[in-house]
């Protein structure tokens, strides 16, 4: 089993920053992706970004690419999300991710994001 525990949400006004931290532990060598979903009141859940552990090969939504950056720290088995110039349309809960081997999905608790216009 993987855990995850994410920090860094709150409120902040459009155009301010804010960066999300995930930590996981547990069966950490089985991570080989690591990410983070969003899902804000009356939408389906949607991948942000991730990156993969083997070669830091990232991914990025659509409306949040050239605002936030996904990044690891392998010694504290971290993933963080900068998030910069935000929009009131990113306001969501936020949850980190992570798939280990053989195909196994684990899941934060989810942390707030509201962003005021």
């Amino acid at each position: 089993q993987v855990q995850l525990v994410e920090s860094g949400g709150g409120l902040v006004q459009a155009g301010g920053s804010l960066r999300l931290s995930c930590a996981a532990s547990g069966r950490t060598f089985s991570i080989y992706v690591m990410g983070w979903f969003r899902q804000a009141p009356g939408k389906e859940r949607e991948l942000v970004a991730t990156v993969n552990w083997s070669d830091d090969r990232t991914y990025y939504l659509d409306p949040v690419k050239g605002r936030f950056t996904i990044s690891r720290d392998n010694a504290k088995n971290t993933v963080y999300l900068q998030m910069n110039s935000l929009k009131p349309d990113d306001t969501a809960v936020y949850y980190c991710y992570a798939r280990g081997s053989p195909g196994n999905d684990y899941w934060g608790q989810g942390t707030q994001v509201t962003v005021s216009s």
